[in-house]
């Protein structure tokens, strides 16, 4: 039997994030992502689901039961379902950083509030059978390192407070490894937070490809790089070495993941700051062997299937939008996570 775990998703989010403000591209509203999603097939195989944003115009972080209800009756129409969700915990979009002030780091903590309560109504409508809600620090490296260690222990008792509000709605949060997110720009540091907020059964890891790629090459911390530098891309094994020690520290902590392509440079839009890019599959300058590297994510030390994760994302953000417009983008997207599956999924 072909193995049904993990599920396959897409991310809604790509349609919002870097779009809609002065001198980026328009917004692209949740319904034509699901269309997008939807109508994606290779050899008779579709996505499973969606994971969402939390944050209007895709969803209203204040939405009614009412309309949570409308939500999940679209996201069946389109026979998806929901997975992981993602608490809008930045200034911008009604939160504050989680190693900021009282005022903002309270903010922060009643975004996870928030975005609690929707996912466990979702869960309640029965259109969302797995997943987590994810979080990151909603600060930058910059400010970050004007004091490391105290910002490092701010942001671990703002993470508490966030898993103490999403364990009592049932739920766990993920926070997301990117360059970009301040104490969580560097694996070591990553792994330190995690630590610090010491919270495992509540707060766990999400890896992206294309992100933690970058960790490998310490942007943003040169003192946490792993490849040698300078580094050419011509000898593979090391690049595997690398991951193997990347994904040695971050595995154990890891429950959400999205699979993505990278070609090692970063990429910002609108009012996201500078990031890991994320390419399409079969970009010609793609740097990961996407079947291959995700097994690293996904098997243990010893190679066997970990059946940790029971879902799998495809993240395409800040992907201009005449290119999520192609079907043969779906398609390939799709056709790379059938791979991963084949790879290291299983069968139940």
């Amino acid at each position: 039997m072909p193995n049904n775990f993990p599920k396959l998703h897409n991310a809604a989010w790509p349609g919002v994030v870097g779009k809609g403000s002065p001198g980026a591209e328009p917004l692209i509203e949740l319904d034509t992502m699901l269309e997008y999603t939807a109508n994606a097939e290779v050899n008779g195989v579709k996505f499973d689901g969606v994971d969402l944003f939390l944050f209007a115009p895709h969803v209203d972080i204040d939405a009614s039961d009412d309309e949570l209800k409308r939500l999940a009756d679209r996201v069946r129409a389109k026979n998806l379902t929901i997975g992981s969700v993602v608490a809008p915990v930045w200034p911008p979009t009604g939160g504050g950083s989680a190693m900021g002030n009282a005022a903002e780091r309270k903010q922060f903590v009643e975004q996870v509030r928030k975005a609690t309560r929707i996912a466990k109504r979702l869960r309640e409508l029965g259109v969302r059978p797995y997943g987590v809600i994810r979080i990151d620090s909603a600060g930058g490296p910059g400010d970050w390192l004007a004091n490391p260690e105290e910002n490092q222990k701010t942001i671990a008792a703002t993470f508490r407070e966030a898993c103490d509000v999403a364990a009592d709605g049932g739920e766990r949060l993920a926070a997301e490894g990117e360059i970009c997110w301040a104490g969580m720009h560097s694996w070591r540091r990553m792994v330190q937070l995690l630590e610090l907020t010491d919270r495992p059964g509540t707060l766990g890891f999400q890896a992206d490809m294309a992100h933690t790629l970058l960790y490998t090459l310490g942007y943003n911390a040169p003192e946490d790089r792993i490849l040698p530098e300078p580094w050419d891309w011509k000898e593979p094994a090391k690049l595997d070495e690398a991951l193997k020690t990347l994904t040695a520290a971050l595995r154990p902590w890891t429950i959400d993941f999205h699979v993505a392509q990278n070609d090692a440079t970063v990429k910002g839009s609108g009012s996201h700051d500078k990031t890991g890019r994320h390419c399409l599959p079969n970009d010609p300058n793609g740097k990961l062997n996407i079947a291959h590297h995700a097994g690293y994510w996904l098997r243990d030390n010893f190679g066997n299937v970990t059946k940790r994760i029971r879902h799998i994302c495809w993240d395409g953000c800040m992907f201009p939008n005449d290119v999520m417009a192609k079907p043969d983008t779906w398609n390939s997207i799709l056709a790379s996570m059938i791979a991963v599956r084949e790879a290291h999924g299983w069968s139940e």
